[in-house]
């Protein structure tokens, strides 16, 4: 190999002023000279290379990093979700942050492509995580990533990403009044007629007292649109909950029940007789309207109650109002054999 050290003698001008010639005709210069050049130029072309590859790199990694912050909101995002209005959740190791995913505060005006994902397009990683904090960590806490089915999974998926956030679905205080006076009046009776009438055979509204105050929301709001009776079909859970609290029956009837002191009513059998009754009663709604309301009877057979309240409302909306069906209003609660498709369901 030739001895090249006269470069580090070399002025910078007159190098320069070589590189130039050797660039307008690279036979105008000396062969050691031309030689230098060539290795020169190739070391600029492969750095050059070796920079775009970092750059590519680092920008799939960005964007493998934000598809997977996506799927970690859908996976984990109800461990965040505010569900609790009396206290803050507990710490449940969400791993939810941007450096769980290998990102940096710097990163989060990046704007890339991956946020498709999402449905959405042009939004830096800021807001692609204030809209999964929206969708997956507000008033409802969604889990759905252990559904087997794909087809079900996506469809879930897609109706819960693409709802509509901007509903303000906020109470007044007078309606959150209500429904905590509803909520309150479901859960002492179910404590008192535990408290009272232990071991008598009971089905209780444990656990579904919301039941009270939906029902008492329709009635209200059905009362504002038109509708002037509710014939409501149950099965024994919670039945004597919406006697007393719903349709005003007495506690004093109820109790007479419970005691063996009421008259009952052989034709609906014996045993759990006060599960089985109907009720008929007129309630005055938020706005001072009358609404008449029945509860039909119910027997034992699971479901069997579901036709007869439609045939019931059918038959009433068509003799009584006049086939004008905004006036009636059925209404179906059902139990678990619905769900698994049993009795009359099935």
């Amino acid at each position: 190999m030739k001895n090249l050290s006269f470069l580090t003698n070399a002025h910078p001008a007159y190098i320069e002023k070589l590189y130039m010639d050797y660039k307008a005709d690279s036979e105008a210069v000396n062969p050691e000279w031309k030689q230098f050049f060539q290795g020169f130029e190739l070391g600029m072309t492969q750095s050059t290379l070796e920079t775009a590859n970092i750059s590519g790199d680092s920008e799939m990694s960005m964007e493998m990093s934000i598809v997977s912050l996506i799927h970690g909101y859908r996976s984990r995002g109800h461990l965040l979700s505010d569900t609790n209005p009396i206290r803050s959740r507990k710490d449940r190791k969400a791993h939810l942050q941007i450096h769980d995913y290998e990102l940096q505060d710097k990163d989060l005006n990046y704007i890339g492509k991956a946020g498709v994902e999402l449905g959405v397009k042009g939004l830096n990683i800021q807001q692609i995580i204030d809209r999964l904090n929206s969708i997956y960590c507000g008033k409802i806490g969604f889990e759905y990533a252990h559904i087997e089915d794909r087809a079900k999974r996506l469809w879930l998926r897609d109706r819960i990403e693409n709802r509509n956030l901007s509903v303000d679905y906020g109470l007044s205080l007078s309606e959150k009044k209500r429904i905590l006076e509803k909520l309150n009046g479901a859960v002492m009776l179910e404590k008192f007629l535990h408290t009272k009438y232990v071991g008598q055979k009971r089905f209780s509204l444990e656990g579904g007292e919301s039941t009270i105050a939906a029902l008492d929301v329709m009635i209200n709001s059905g009362s504002n649109l038109g509708v002037e009776e509710l014939v409501i079909g149950m099965a024994h859970r919670g039945r004597l909950n919406v006697l007393a609290n719903i349709m005003g029956k007495t506690y004093e009837q109820i109790f007479s029940e419970f005691e063996g002191t009421a008259i009952p009513d052989l034709s609906f059998g014996s045993g759990d007789v006060k599960y089985h009754l109907g009720f008929s009663s007129m309630v005055e709604s938020n706005s001072n309207k009358h609404i008449y309301l029945k509860l039909a009877p119910n027997p034992s057979h699971l479901e069997a109650v579901d036709p007869v309240v439609e045939g019931l409302a059918r038959a009433k909306a068509d003799l009584i109002y006049g086939s004008d069906y905004d006036k009636i209003l059925p209404v179906l609660i059902h139990g678990d054999a619905a769900v698994a498709g049993q009795g009359v369901v099935f």
